[in-house]
């Protein structure tokens, strides 16, 4: 069985006082993808530098594989592949140049980053551009070229730190699925840093939504979705074959936990404490009407990510 692979406990960081991360604690498993939510600012970038023993927290701990990323940040980099928002290389040297540089720098022989190279080339779709000088290449050639550069090294764990900011949408979309399948089919485990939602709604296993240097929710989405329910933000949508009335309405509004009710010709729009479907739905059979739709809403990752974001929940509480 897989275990806990990244530990985090009461990481802190201070900057001249301010709370750039705050007692951050939190377990990520071997193999998962787990995406790192928040807007620019909150402290993302900032607990990925400490988790790669970049630089060192204000007081907590952060563990990779067993290993202290403040005492043992080299043993940490050996195992852990980071991928920033700017790629760096060496713009007049050829893809496959590039990669191999790398390799040798990780102790890897000339044969063995050769073939190794090319493989990854492969695998992330440059090997008709391999011989290309990388200043040539577009934002999506490079952050892909950067995800073999992460890959030459055979790491446990690569962090992916906003990968996908200035790719276009099908660009986005075909390295969120690389991404996804590397870590599915080599058991890689992914730390996705975004502030875009719907990506990291795309391909985590797990999200942890991060405001202010504040970790305010962690799980998967639909938990975290339980979590609005929970606080009584069910919402009820209805429809009937007859048109709607005074008199419905008023028995329907009778229900306790009803907080919101509006209605239009043969639809009732419905907020409510708790998930009063099955009553409401008894009231207007019994009155006579004919039921042609009944559903609640399923809240998106937007959805989740505006009720912590707004102070919908305690810190924490999810998860």
């Amino acid at each position: 069985m897989p275990g806990t692979i990244i530990e985090i406990n009461k990481l802190t960081k201070l900057y001249n006082g301010y709370r750039a991360v705050n007692e951050l604690t939190l377990s990520i498993e071997e193999g998962e993808i787990f995406g790192l939510l928040g807007p620019n600012g909150a402290g993302k970038t900032t607990t990925i530098l400490m988790l790669m023993g970049l630089t060192e927290p204000s007081s907590g701990t952060v563990r990779i594989a067993g290993y202290d990323s403040t005492r043992e940040p080299l043993q940490v980099k050996r195992i852990v592949g980071y991928l920033p928002d700017q790629v760096g290389f060496y713009e007049n040297r050829t893809a496959l140049e590039n990669l191999v540089f790398t390799a040798r720098l990780n102790g890897i022989t000339e044969e063995e980053a050769r073939k190794a190279a090319d493989e990854l080339l492969d695998t992330v779709g440059l090997t008709e551009v391999k011989n290309k000088k990388v200043g040539t290449f577009s934002r999506g050639m490079r952050q892909r070229l950067g995800l073999a550069d992460v890959l030459i090294k055979n790491p446990k764990i690569i962090i992916l730190d906003e990968p996908t900011i200035g790719i276009d949408p099908k660009g986005v979309s075909d390295f969120l699925g690389l991404i996804k399948s590397l870590s599915r089919e080599r058991g890689i485990t992914v730390l996705l840093s975004s502030h875009l939602l719907n990506q990291v709604q795309k391909i985590c296993d797990r999200v942890g939504i991060f405001i202010k240097g504040n970790l305010k929710a962690v799980g998967k989405i639909e938990e975290l979705a339980g979590e609005l329910l929970k606080e009584g933000n069910i919402e009820i949508r209805i429809a009937v074959k007859e048109e709607l009335n005074e008199k419905i309405m008023e028995k329907v509004k009778a229900l306790s936990g009803i907080t919101e009710i509006n209605s239009r010709k043969r639809e009732m729009f419905i907020k409510a404490k708790e998930d009063l479907s099955s009553p409401i739905a008894k009231i207007l059979i019994d009155s006579g009407f004919s039921l042609l739709h009944l559903s609640t809403k399923e809240y998106s990752l937007e959805d989740i990510y505006d009720f912590y974001f707004g102070g919908g929940a305690a810190d924490g509480k999810a998860g």
